[in-house]
């Protein structure tokens, strides 16, 4: 128990978490202050699980059913997969499982032997079972980004709401001004224990949603927010944390959209939302958060505030989004030319 009780005292270090002078005391609420409180971690795995509540039902209920009447994932050809035309359908997918769909030509001549079948009945087969899980994968990939632009939608939204009438929302130097003894509105609390929420809720998910290209990019950047939302409202730095949040919703709007245009073959609404995409990603991504936020991290902040330990792993990680920002603009820049010379926009899925 005493190895314990020094660890927790160590973490807990408020030399290392807060500015000089300044103990966790300090911020214990009162009937008329509220300040952000690291016992409200809890909130925010509760928040999380609520929102994996609400995705599953938002999924199930709306955005499949939505997927298979705009025709994702469906074709016209007859269903070659059925008992019907293949008695010894076990078999076939137990091969196709146990090699992920790539089934080597040894075992396919080893599959016809043992079931009585041609080899080119066999190699059909596997070729429709392959269009079979590629039409679900599409649709369970235009169900996530529906979800995604779902969500995007109301955080952005409410994230409006909350931070219009906040005077670090026009100014950031006022994320300083104050600081450490920063009250915290009721609005400002719930929207960032939302966004805590929701990035909480993705790194509980990530391992079941379907793994895309860029999925170390992406996991990357959920650890980093996770660990920023973290570090903000443990510090009491929740208006630098609630700026960081609207930031990066915006954007995501428009291409979450954009692929549930692009899966459900709408080519011209898709093309127009990726153009808004862009146009939004370079004004937040490339304009304002490094030249307003970062910039206000790296050189306002120190001459406002007594600059202390986490601070450094806030600018850390910070930095690090905006590396991954850099690194998705290339890829969009390439999108966009290849658009110009091929008259589409050829979104990666």
């Amino acid at each position: 128990m005493d190895l314990e009780a020094s660890a927790l005292e160590w973490f807990w270090n408020p030399n290392f978490w807060l500015p000089p002078g300044v103990q966790w005391k300090d911020f214990e609420p009162t009937d008329k202050v509220r300040f952000a409180n690291y016992r409200d971690g809890g909130y925010a795995i509760t928040s999380a699980i609520c929102i994996l509540c609400v995705r599953f039902l938002v999924e199930r209920k709306f955005l499949i059913p939505l997927g298979k009447w705009l025709g994702v994932g469906q074709t016209k050809q007859p269903d070659l997969l059925s008992s019907v035309h293949y008695p010894h359908t076990n078999q076939l997918e137990k091969a196709y499982e146990s090699f992920g769909g790539k089934v080597p030509s040894n075992v396919i001549a080893d599959l016809a032997k043992r079931t009585d079948m041609e080899i080119r009945s066999i190699e059909r087969w596997l070729r429709v079972r392959s269009a079979a899980k590629n039409n679900e994968a599409k649709l369970r990939k235009f169900s996530e980004c529906g979800w995604r632009c779902f969500y995007y939608t109301i955080s952005f939204s409410f994230g409006v709401f909350v931070l219009w009438d906040k005077p670090w929302f026009w100014d950031i130097n006022h994320c300083w001004i104050g600081y450490p003894f920063q009250a915290v509105p009721d609005d400002v609390w719930w929207y960032c224990c939302l966004g805590a929420g929701y990035y909480c809720s993705v790194l509980m998910s990530i391992g079941f949603d379907i793994k895309r290209k860029d999925f170390w990019e992406m996991f990357v950047h959920h650890v980093a927010t996770m660990l920023l939302m973290c570090v903000t409202w443990l510090s009491n730095l929740t208006r630098i944390g609630s700026i960081f949040l609207i930031l990066h919703d915006c954007a995501d709007i428009f291409l979450e959209a954009a692929k549930m245009c692009k899966y459900a073959n709408y080519r011209k609404l898709c093309d127009v939302l990726f153009v808004c995409f862009t146009l939004v990603w370079i004004v937040t991504r490339l304009g304002i958060y490094p030249f307003s936020v970062i910039n206000s991290l790296l050189f306002k902040a120190p001459a406002i505030i007594s600059i202390f330990p986490v601070f450094y792993f806030l600018i850390s990680m910070a930095l690090v989004l905006q590396v991954l920002h850099v690194i998705w603009s290339y890829y969009i820049l390439k999108i966009v030319a290849k658009a110009v010379f091929c008259g589409k926009v050829p979104i990666s899925e």
